[in-house]
């Protein structure tokens, strides 16, 4: 849904969201409660009139009064007997308010007829006094006159006439659009700043896991916030002092199994350099270089991740082709296409033996290997294209995991150990890249290393 994309993901915008909307409709609801009260109490004083000249006729029907004027005369109770004949526009609502003011009184009345009609009226001097005072220009306007017929007894109605002023629109919207506006800075700003305090050593956390995650070393965070931060934050001080430590002890041991291993297969190559026999000790020679080279793979792969080689700004399109000339060198069959300046910030070491393991695995799978730099949409792609039959989709995801080959027969003379699509995509994911096999249309299999540019 297109709203989840407005959405807030931070902890803190979440929160501020939720009270926002809290209290909007708690605002909402306070000005329906209000206009509701409003309007009833403007409907009270629209009927009152009407209604306490009937109840005064009803209570002085025997009396007679004098009246001074014609406007008065005209606005006296009547009594009628019959249903009186009523036009105008039927007021339903002051009926049944007028119905339930005659209750409140304890005036019995059987049925109450309202209808209004509007015309123009001399304005009062109490009406003239308010419109000066609220700034307005005192003039004659338009007014409704409400006409309310009450049945006191069976056949006997009383008539009353009573002005009704005009509709006019609540006037205290923008009042409590100002309340609200005030309510959320007294409310928001204050949230805000907490809750940037207590999402401060969250995110912190964040970036070290995230740093630890990328190069296996982070720096300790801070012990701040909250109760359950700190005790959130000690632990991870805790694991990441744990991890660090057995990371530690992993490469301590790796060094002391590369260092006792490499010493027995130097005194084998010095041993097979005594042996009489030309074609036995070409074979003994081949068998201690590709344990040599199994052993640099080995720990190679082990110590992913925590390099020691500082990373620079490097021109990989100048790498590659410096790696294609040492194989055209010895003979191989590689080309390089002819590619622009690619520059990104890399361990050129690194980089360097993953284009050359994934040239070897083009050569010795797909007998020629091409090697193209292309730029891509902020990426930079190191492609290795060969002539052979390229692997099968099922198994693309399982020829990534360590000592997994493509030829399944262990042959020496048909590959390595397994070890080189593995080690290119750990230093791949060590730079923040990935490791892409495509089957390509015309045959044969692209191997590409995707670096941020």
């Amino acid at each position: 849904m297109k709203w989840l994309r407005l959405w807030p993901q931070s902890l803190v915008g979440q929160i501020i969201a939720l009270v926002a909307i809290a209290l909007f409709v708690a605002q909402a609801i306070n000005f329906g409660l209000l206009l509701r009260e409003r309007q009833r109490l403007e409907l009270t004083a629209r009927t009152a009139p009407a209604v306490y000249r009937i109840v005064d006729a009803l209570d002085n029907r025997t009396e007679r009064r004098v009246e001074r004027s014609r406007q008065r005369e005209r606005m006296r109770p009547r009594f009628v007997i019959g249903t009186p004949s009523l036009s105008g526009q039927p007021r339903p609502d002051i009926e049944r308010r007028a119905t339930a003011m005659f209750q409140d009184i304890g005036l019995r009345i059987l049925t109450v007829r309202v209808v209004e009609n509007s015309e123009i009226m001399p304005i009062r001097r109490w009406e003239r006094i308010r419109m000066r005072a609220n700034g307005d220009r005192p003039h004659d306007h338009r007014v409704g006159l409400l006409t309310l017929a009450a049945e006191y007894e069976p056949g006997k109605w009383v008539v009353a006439q009573a002005r009704s002023g005009v509709d006019r629109p609540p006037r205290f919207g923008g009042w409590l659009v100002g309340q609200t506006l005030i309510l959320y800075i007294i409310v928001l700003l204050p949230l805000l700043w907490i809750g940037i305090r207590l999402a401060r050593p969250l995110r912190q956390l964040t970036a070290s896991a995230q740093q630890f995650a990328r190069t296996g070393a982070a720096d300790p965070v801070d012990e701040r916030g909250p109760g359950d931060v700190r005790d959130l934050t000690l632990a991870f001080n805790a694991m990441r002092a744990r991890i660090i430590a057995m990371f530690d002890e992993k490469d301590r041991m790796l060094g002391a199994i590369g260092h006792d291993l490499r010493t027995p297969l130097a005194s084998l190559r010095v041993r097979a350099e005594s042996v009489e026999d030309d074609g036995e000790r070409a074979r003994m020679s081949e068998t201690i270089d590709e344990m040599n080279r199994m052993l640099e793979d080995i720990l190679s792969l082990a110590r992913a991740g925590r390099s020691t080689e500082t990373a620079q700004k490097v021109d990989l399109a100048a790498l590659a082709d410096a790696v294609v000339e040492d194989f055209v060198e010895l003979g191989s069959p590689v080309d390089m296409v002819d590619s622009d300046r690619a520059v990104a910030f890399v361990r050129a070491r690194q980089i360097r033996r993953a284009l050359r393991n994934l040239i070897e695995n083009a050569i010795v799978y797909g007998e020629r290997a091409h090697v193209s730099v292309h730029h891509e949409a902020g990426m930079i792609r190191i492609a290795v294209s060969d002539e052979g039959p390229g692997i099968a989709p099922a198994r693309m995801a399982e020829m990534l995991e360590p000592f997994t080959r493509l030829e399944g027969s262990r042959n020496r003379e048909t590959g390595g150990a397994g070890l080189g699509l593995a080690l290119v995509r750990a230093i791949m994911a060590e730079h923040q890249g990935a490791l892409r096999l495509v089957n390509r249309p015309e045959g044969g299999l692209e191997a590409s290393l995707i670096l941020p540019a």
